[in-house]
């Protein structure tokens, strides 16, 4: 089998296999009353690891910036996301998880995992391995593809367009 054909076969089985994990992940994304879209648990997700502005949410995401001020609108009315002046830009408001968010994030995460868990379980201890080993490679090759933390062109970019 030439390189490339292997290289599609993997990349189907991913593709086939990906959404039964998301739907797995997706039953747990209920908390108090709400149900979290995917996008808004990404978005609890990013600010858990350091605070944003709209624009570069906004980038992240590839949506327009009144998309992602009304996904965060949501999250504030929720109390799970504070606007905050920056400390370096006045003109600048940056999206922070609130305690509140971010025990939401771990709530979620951790019904996620124990599902996941769950199904997981049935595996022999050779297909756990194997499955650990295949996920590290996994997460190696994406790790390049991931988008890098926008700088002042990119934010443009989400301005002309939501201008268009």
């Amino acid at each position: 089998m030439s390189r490339s054909i292997e290289v599609k076969a993997v990349a189907r089985e991913i593709v086939k296999v990906i959404p039964q994990v998301m739907r797995t992940i997706g039953a747990e994304r209920h908390f108090g009353g709400h149900t979290m879209s995917p996008a808004h648990l990404r978005l609890l997700t990013l600010l858990a690891s350091h605070p944003c502005n709209l624009s570069e949410l906004a980038v992240r995401h590839a949506v327009s910036l009144p998309t992602m001020s009304n996904s965060i609108s949501v999250l504030v009315e929720r109390g799970w996301v504070n606007r905050v002046p920056s400390a370096d830009d006045r003109r600048q408001v940056l999206l922070e998880l609130t305690p509140d968010g971010r025990a939401v994030l771990v709530e979620i995460k951790s019904r996620a995992e124990a599902r996941v868990a769950e199904a997981l379980g049935k595996l022999s201890s050779d297909d756990l391995a194997r499955l650990s080993t295949g996920l590290a490679v996994l997460e190696q090759a994406f790790a390049s593809a991931m988008c890098p933390r926008p700088h002042g062109h990119e934010q443009n970019k989400v301005k002309r367009t939501n201008k268009e």
